[in-house]
């Protein structure tokens, strides 16, 4: 079962055309594809099944109340599934049965744990600003954001608590990363990083495959677990050409879940 992975587009800026890849049996878009949402015309009728979870800039500028229910009608639309602290159930054709987990799973800042999360939260200022978002007309700040955050952690443990069904495969997407193993090593442990990085590693057991992205860089690394199980976690985020984030990417790599 092969899934080609897509993140971190930005196509309200950058000029890149998605393709399917050659042997894909399912498309994920993880997140800050189009800020503007415009270039997800681009994956109608796509052959495969597409799966998306949103990124922060999926929001810039928008009230969270009001964009979440857009963006589903576009979507759908569109005939891709938007997915937010849900469950999507489904059979590959080569007959693996997959479980996908999705949301968000904005930042609570609490990475380097509780008593560096005002740092963090201090450090978050700049990006909230980038944003321009609003929770209920409010600016949706860094404790907002925190706020969404834990929900959906509360949401996303709950799910991953509820054993997969016999010989079903569970794949969790997130925008955000599930581990600070998946930090930018351009810019490292800082206070910044908590704001694109969680500290879930206590949930990574419950998943087969983690895809994410969010952080201008790529990953592919196992954790192993005790028993002998083990999680791979997948970034494919392409980033920005002018910063030099594209270098190496390939659009149409599949992640294989064996």
């Amino acid at each position: 079962m092969r899934i080609q992975l897509l993140s971190d587009l930005h196509l309200e800026s950058e000029d890149f055309d998605p393709r399917p890849a050659p042997g894909a049996d399912l498309l994920v878009l993880a997140g800050d594809i189009d800020s503007t949402w415009f270039g997800y015309e681009r994956f109608a009728g796509w052959p495969v099944p597409v799966l998306v979870v949103a990124g922060n800039h999926e929001f810039d500028g928008r009230d969270l109340e009001t964009a979440w229910p857009a963006l589903r009608e576009r979507c759908a639309a569109l005939g891709l599934t938007l997915l937010e602290r849900e469950t999507w159930r489904w059979t590959a054709p080569d007959g693996t049965r997959l479980r996908v987990v999705a949301t968000v799973r904005w930042c609570d800042f609490d990475l380097f744990g509780p008593r560096e999360r005002p740092r963090a939260l201090r450090a978050a200022v700049y990006f909230a600003n980038v944003m321009r978002a609003r929770r209920d007309g409010r600016l949706f700040d860094a404790p907002a954001v925190r706020e969404e955050g834990l929900a959906c952690r509360r949401w996303l443990e709950a799910a991953l608590a509820e054993p997969a069904a016999p010989g079903e495969r569970t794949v969790v997407v997130t925008h955000f990363a599930p581990s600070l193993a998946s930090m930018d090593p351009r810019y490292g442990a800082q206070p910044t990083t908590a704001s694109f990085c969680n500290a879930d590693d206590d949930l990574l057991p419950a998943a087969d495959l983690w895809l994410h992205g969010h952080l201008h860089c790529r990953f592919d690394y196992v954790v192993a677990h005790p028993g002998g199980r083990t999680t791979r976690v997948v970034s494919h985020a392409r980033g920005i050409v002018a910063k030099g984030e594209t270098e190496g990417h390939d659009p149409l790599r599949l992640v294989e879940l064996v």
